[in-house]
């Protein structure tokens, strides 16, 4: 199982920009990493934008920030990076409190190794 401690932005419905919040802590298991992986491939072969995974909320182990607050229907969105085509992939979620859409920074699937 892999931890990923990393910074996130919050859009709040309706902004025109994302403020940033302080540190998403989740782990990433390793069937979990498997289908990051399985998703990557896809993405190289096909025409595909983005691939979202589903994530097990009991194994994900989400911890947010106070400025972030409980999170509700997340999810691992997967793409490719525009230079290197290498898989990327970056927390995305919905903030109980108001449905502001709260997102991680971007982490390359093969850094879980």
């Amino acid at each position: 199982m892999n931890t990923v401690s990393i910074e996130g932005w919050r859009k709040p419905p309706g902004a025109d920009k994302p403020v940033p919040i302080e540190i998403l802590q989740f782990h990433i298991s390793d069937e979990c990493h498997l289908q990051l992986e399985q998703a990557e491939e896809k993405l190289q072969q096909t025409d595909e934008g983005e691939i979202f995974v589903d994530v097990d909320r009991d194994t994900l182990d989400l911890e947010t920030s106070a400025d972030c607050g409980d999170l509700k229907d997340c999810r691992l969105r997967v793409y490719l990076g525009p230079l290197d085509q290498r898989g990327q992939f970056h927390l995305v979620g919905y903030r109980v409190s108001d449905h502001s859409l709260v997102y991680s920074n971007a982490v390359m699937v093969d850094q879980l190794g």
